[in-house]
Order: C-alpha cells, then structure tokens, then sequence
C-alpha cells in the first residue's frame, strides 16, 4: 500500500535534506514524497532544486497560505492509501512507517497511529506526552503532527482548518477524525524525532494565544464538546482555579497562625453547643 508523505516547507531549506533522508532510509518502500514550498522566501527553491538531483520526489510550489492549507494541497494531489505529515525540519525513525501501516492495516477502528518522540537540536532527550484517552485530548493535544491516518477518513473531514492559523491545527484535525468515531493507537517504538529551534511553534505559544486557540478549538468541533461537556473551555479554567485554592487552602490548614487559631476556639465552641442544645 502506497504512503503519502506530505512535507511543507517555509524558509526550512537548510533541514530539508536531513529530512528526506530519514524518508529514503525508511524500511518500507512503498512511499511517494510531496515537498510543498510555501512561498518561502529565503534560498529554499533552490535548495529544493538541488536535492531533485539526489532524491525522487514531487515539488509544488505555491504562495504562502499558511501550514494548514500547504498540508492539504500535498493530500489532495497524493496517490497514497495512508498519508504521514511530516514537517521539513524534522525526522522520523527507520521502521515507524512500516509498523504504523501494520497497525491500521490490521484494525480499520483504528484512524491514527503515532508513537513515541525525541527531541533534538536546541534541547534533546524523550518528549515526554501523556498517554491518550478520549477524554483527555478533548482538554489538550496528546498526538504530534507526524502521525499515519487513511486519506479516505481524511476526505471524510474537511481537512486542516485555515481558521488555525497560530497553532495546533494537528490538535484541530486529530478531534475531526476522532469525530469519525475512529480510534487512536500509539506505537512503543520511537519513531519520529522534533526539532527544537528558537521559533519552534511549541515554544512559541504563551497564554494569551493558548486560550485563543483553545476556544477556537472549541468553536470548530462543538457538537463534540457539547455532547461531553457543558463547556470545556470554561471547565479547563475553573478546574485550574480550582486546583490553585485548594493548594492555597492546604497550605492554610497546615500554617502556625490556623493551628493556634483552632487551638483556642475550640473551647468556645464546645460550650457554644451546649448552650444551643
């Protein structure tokens, strides 16, 4: 069965070999690669010109329109039954893509499968995720963006949403295949490695955009949320505000001021009772 490996690239050129490398290494061979230029503005074209010389692989080149819609273009021109996003700075290891067509090959209930992480570059070591429930990627991300899924689920969405534009448009796609009624599995192996750079979009995201983004997620699947959740969105933040009193509140109960406060109304309020009795 044929793979699609859709690889975006803006202003990326300079990781772009080291990443169709790890493609070209990979155990299984039935794999087509579509590197799509996003309107890069740097020496990006012509590194992707030169690596047509070393590697076999299909190039479009269009304005920019964002990682959302440069995802989608490469899917909707793939030939491939399974399709792996795969972004033109990272990586991914020798045998993930054989053993994740296994996995949905064996299971048509399963629609995505990834597996365990590296970072490299600035910061190295596990990337450490939570382990997946249904549950809990309803309140946050728990897959990265280079996961295996069938292209017929995929036309079954309406793809990457434009709407997404700061960030997590995987999350956003993860939830519309879930929607789908599909399962997720993770493999054990470490099969994909992340790039840690300085614009990293993990390290990009403060509080502010978080929440912005958190509610637009919200907005794009609300029937999803609605049918388990009043609002998710608000019960995200009233479970951390929760979480904060009651870490204030034990720390009250156990400081020396509370303690001899109890000490000495304790008296007073056992003969407060006996007198109401």
């Amino acid at each position: 069965m044929l793979v699609s490996v859709i690889i975006p690239c803006y202003n990326q050129g300079e990781f772009l070999e080291e990443c169709l490398t790890s493609v070209f290494a990979s155990s299984y061979k039935q794999v087509e690669v579509i590197v799509v230029n996003d309107g890069s503005t740097d020496n990006t074209k012509s590194i992707i010109d030169e690596l047509q010389n070393k590697f076999t692989f299909q190039v479009i080149h269009q304005e920019n329109k964002g990682l959302a819609e440069t995802r989608n273009l490469g899917i909707r021109v793939a030939n491939g039954k399974y399709i792996l996003p795969l972004d033109s700075d990272d990586k991914i290891g020798q045998t993930y893509i054989e053993n994740a067509v296994k996995t949905l090959g064996l299971n048509q209930n399963v629609g995505i499968v990834y597996c365990k992480a590296i970072l490299f570059g600035e910061k190295q070591g596990e990337w450490v995720l939570p382990n997946y429930s249904f549950e809990q990627i309803l309140t946050q991300n728990l897959i990265f963006n280079c996961a295996l899924f069938r292209k017929e689920d995929y036309d079954k969405t309406k793809g990457y949403n434009s709407n997404m534009k700061e960030g997590w448009e995987d999350w956003d796609f993860w939830l519309s295949l879930i929607e789908l009624g599909l399962e997720v599995e993770c493999l054990e192996e470490v099969g994909f490695y992340y790039r840690i750079r300085n614009n990293s979009m993990v390290r990009s995201l403060n509080k502010e955009k978080n929440d912005r983004l958190r509610k637009q997620i919200y907005l794009n699947h609300l029937d999803l949320y609605l049918n388990h959740f009043h609002n998710p969105i608000n019960q995200y933040f009233e479970i951390k505000n929760l979480k904060e009193y009651q870490k204030s509140f034990h720390h009250l109960l156990n400081t020396k001021e509370y303690k001899i406060g109890r000490f000495v109304l304790s008296p007073i309020r056992f003969i407060k009772k006996i007198i109401q009795k």
